[in-house]
């Protein structure tokens, strides 16, 4: 056997390993409320903190020990640098990974607990952190996308969409829609009783909650965000031949998926004002989080800012989910989805501008990073890794991709705030009336009302 089988082989042996090591590790199965929570809060008149505390968490088991489990992590790691070296690129990521890993053991430990927030901040960032490259931080950054998306004309051209399908009829036809993009029987729709918002993916599954109803806009959101990204790369991760533990994810990864998830609605055109304003809105509820605020006060806040009571609760749930109710101690995932689609966007463009169009593909090659790139795509030259078989068309064929992003890059030297100060008198006489084609009256038949 040459030198490269016993690589590649070991290679495939360790990433199985890694894969069936961290397969119990469910975080957010960990750290979920129950539903009656919400119901409970808003009769206390939304002043009273939900009993999410170190002693209720203890009561969620966890599928596995936190001690052994980072031992195995440890072994792996050894194993690792005896088969394939210290210095092996893509050793060097498996290790990355498996570090990620015994940190979140360590984050589930202390669940309810002060040390949460610290591992949380550990995995996924602060507010407060910078972009690669920018000198922004997080919040600016989110602070910004929520006065755009919150301006006079993103009301003005939103409009109600009838919740026209209940859970089994959204199943039904998000499996159809999905059966053509990838291979009949590689993706399954389900019901879920079990997770808190409308949908999710996991693996190979779409779940969709069954006490929800879904619009014509949700269900397209779905399929480009659950469906072409998050599962799409989790089954190109899975068709890899060696480099297997790309079809899985730790919190290193989270920010690319979740920013290109939220990438692929805009270029779909999938996307609106509201839903675009809510991942800003979340950078917002965690920082002030972040800052000491408490449940109630952090709620509040996202209320004074214009979400409505539902919105706001879900919101802050998803902050304080596995940290400490009185504040500083929060769940910081939430920051992937700012983050990861202004990097992704960077890249992108970076990687135009450097004449190097042939790496923005790999975006979708299976849960990695974008450090991870350059490695992966030296590997993919090798033979060693297999480029991703399920790629939306503009992805496969980038030259519109090119122009799209290319326009992006030349727009953004025109002055802006001149541009607008000219048109604002062209605009001046002109009744803000939105037109019917923008927002229907009617769709399939139903009396749509402006939303309020």
């Amino acid at each position: 056997m040459s030198q490269r089988q016993i690589y590649l082989e070991n290679l495939k042996s360790l990433s199985d390993q890694m894969i069936a090591i961290q397969a119990p590790i469910r975080i957010l199965d960990s750290i979920k409320w129950p539903s009656e929570w919400r119901q409970s809060f808003f009769d206390s008149g939304m002043r009273s903190l939900p009993k999410a505390d170190a002693q209720y968490y203890q009561s969620i088991p966890l599928d596995f020990n936190p001690d052994t489990k980072q031992q195995e992590f440890r072994d792996l790691k050894k194993a690792i640098r005896k088969k394939l070296g210290k210095q092996d690129a893509l050793g060097k990521l498996l290790t990355s990974t498996t570090d990620q890993y015994i940190q979140v053991t360590e984050m589930l430990k202390a669940r309810g607990k002060k040390d949460f927030g610290k591992y949380s901040v550990e995995l996924y960032g602060s507010a407060q952190d910078h972009l690669f490259g920018d000198k922004r931080s997080l919040l600016e950054v989110g602070e910004q996308l929520c006065s755009i998306f919150s301006q006079p004309a993103a009301q003005h051209i939103a409009f109600a969409q009838p919740k026209d399908y209940d859970a089994s009829g959204a199943v039904a036809i998000l499996q159809k829609r999905l059966n053509r993009y990838f291979t009949a029987g590689e993706l399954k729709v389900i019901l879920s009783d079990g997770i808190v918002s409308d949908a999710a993916a996991g693996g190979d599954t779409i779940k969709m909650n069954s006490r929800a109803r879904f619009s014509e806009r949700d269900l397209r959101v779905l399929e480009v965000h659950e469906g072409w990204v998050h599962v799409g790369t989790t089954l190109n991760g899975r068709r890899q031949p060696y480099a297997s533990w790309l079809s899985v994810g730790s919190p290193r990864i989270a920010a690319i998926q979740e920013g290109l998830a939220l990438l692929m609605e805009t270029l779909t055109f999938s996307s609106f004002p509201f839903r675009a304003r809510r991942v800003s809105d979340r950078v917002s509820a965690i920082h002030a989080a972040e800052q000491g605020g408490d449940f109630v006060e952090v709620f509040h806040h996202l209320r004074d800012r214009g979400l409505p009571d539902g919105d706001a609760y879900t919101t802050t749930q998803r902050v304080f989910r596995g940290g400490m109710v009185q504040g500083s101690s929060v769940f910081t995932k939430d920051l992937s989805y700012v983050k990861g689609f202004v990097e992704n966007v960077n890249f992108i463009r970076s990687a135009i501008g450097a004449g190097l169009p042939e790496l923005i593909p790999m975006l979708f090659l299976g849960k990695i990073t974008l450090e991870d790139i350059p490695v992966l795509y030296e590997a993919y030259l090798e033979g060693i890794v297999e480029p991703p078989r399920y790629l939306p068309e503009m992805f496969r064929d980038l030259n519109g991709l090119y122009v799209w992003f290319g326009f992006s890059n030349g727009l953004s030297l025109v002055d802006m705030k001149r541009v607008q100060k000219h048109y604002r008198k062209t605009f001046q006489q002109i009744t803000p009336v939105c037109p019917l084609e923008m927002a229907p009256a009617r769709i399939g038949g139903i009396d749509l009302d402006p939303l309020p």
